[in-house]
C-alpha cells in the first residue's frame, strides 16, 4: 500500500489539465451526492419539518434550498395547513433568485385562489415590487436617469400593481413604501414619454413629439419633466408653424419656471451620468 507522500508524489506528478479534471469531478460527486442526500431527507420529512426547513433556508438567503423545500411541501402536502404561507413564501424566494415570471405567477395564482387571505395584500405589494426590480440592472442603479431609456412596460405593471393595493387595502402596512415608489415610477413614466418626444423632435417627426409631450403633461402632471415637455411643444410648434401655441407653450413655461435654462435662452446642462452616457 502507498503511503500519503507516496500518493501525493504519485498525483502531483500527473499532467495538470489531468489533475484539474480529477479536481473538477470529485468536487461534482460530492455535490452530486450532497443533493441528493438532501433529497432524500426531504423525502421523509413531515410537513412541518420541511416548512421549518424551508423557512430557515429563506431566513439565511438560501433560495435554491428554499425553493426545492417549498416546492416539496406543496407537492406533498397541497392541502396542509401550510399550503397558504408557503405559496407567499416560495413567491419572495423565486423573486430573490432572479425568476420574476414564475414568482408572478405564483402571486396570481394565490391572489385568485385565496381572494380573502389576511396576506393578500402582501401579494399585491410582492408583485409590485418584483415588477419594480425586474429589469433594473447594476448600471441603471448607479445612473438612475438610465431608466428612462428602456422599455417601461414593466414599470407600468409596477405602478398598476401597487395602485391596486392602495386601492384595495388603503390601511395596509405595506402603502407607505408602495406610495414612494409610485413617485418614483411615475417620475420615470414621465421622464420616459420626454425622451420618446425629444426622439422625435430630433427626427423632425414634429406633430408626434408634440403629442408625446402633451400626452406626459395630462398623465403625469406635476412630476420633474413638466418643464421639458414644455420646451419640446415650444419647439415643435414653432418647427409646425404654429406661433400662438408655440407663445402659449412658452408663457407657460416661463410663468412657472422662471428660471429655467430654456427661458433664460441658456443651454441645457449635462449631468455626470449624461456625459458618461454615449447613446444620447
Amino acid at each position: 500500500m502507498l503511503s500519503l507522500s507516496q500518493r501525493t508524489t504519485r498525483f502531483s506528478s500527473r499532467p495538470a489539465w489531468l489533475r484539474i479534471l480529477t479536481v473538477v469531478l470529485l468536487g461534482l460527486a460530492l455535490g452530486l451526492s450532497g443533493c441528493r442526500k438532501d433529497r432524500d431527507t426531504i423525502g421523509e420529512m413531515s410537513a412541518d419539518e420541511l416548512y421549518s426547513k424551508a423557512k430557515s433556508a429563506l431566513d439565511n438567503g438560501a433560495w435554491d434550498s428554499s425553493i426545492r423545500t417549498y416546492k416539496a411541501l406543496q407537492t406533498r402536502y397541497p392541502f396542509g395547513r401550510y399550503t397558504e404561507q408557503s405559496m407567499l413564501d416560495l413567491s419572495y424566494a423565486l423573486f430573490k433568485r432572479g425568476q420574476a415570471e414564475t414568482a408572478l405567477s405564483t402571486l396570481d395564482r394565490f391572489i385568485r385562489t385565496y381572494p380573502a387571505h389576511p396576506s393578500v395584500d402582501y401579494a399585491y405589494y410582492l408583485k409590485g415590487l418584483v415588477n419594480f426590480e425586474q429589469n433594473l440592472s447594476f448600471l441603471e442603479k448607479v445612473m438612475p436617469k438610465r431608466v428612462r431609456d428602456r422599455d417601461q412596460s414593466t414599470a407600468e405593471d409596477s405602478f398598476q400593481d401597487f395602485s391596486e393595493l392602495l386601492r384595495r387595502f388603503p390601511d395596509s402596512r405595506y402603502v407607505p413604501d408602495a406610495r414612494q415608489r409610485m413617485v418614483f415610477l411615475r417620475n420615470n413614466l414621465a421622464a420616459y414619454e420626454i425622451t420618446v418626444a425629444q426622439y422625435y423632435l430630433r427626427r423632425k417627426a414634429f406633430i408626434a413629439a408634440a403629442n408625446r409631450a402633451r400626452y406626459a403633461i395630462e398623465v403625469y402632471p406635476n412630476t420633474p419633466e413638466i418643464p421639458e415637455a414644455l420646451v419640446v411643444l415650444h419647439k415643435a410648434y414653432t418647427e409646425l408653424e404654429l406661433p400662438v401655441l408655440a407663445a402659449g407653450s412658452m408663457e407657460v413655461l416661463a410663468l412657472n419656471f422662471p428660471d429655467h435654462y430654456y427661458v433664460l435662452g441658456k443651454k441645457k446642462k449635462r449631468s455626470w451620468a449624461d456625459r458618461l452616457w454615449p447613446f444620447d
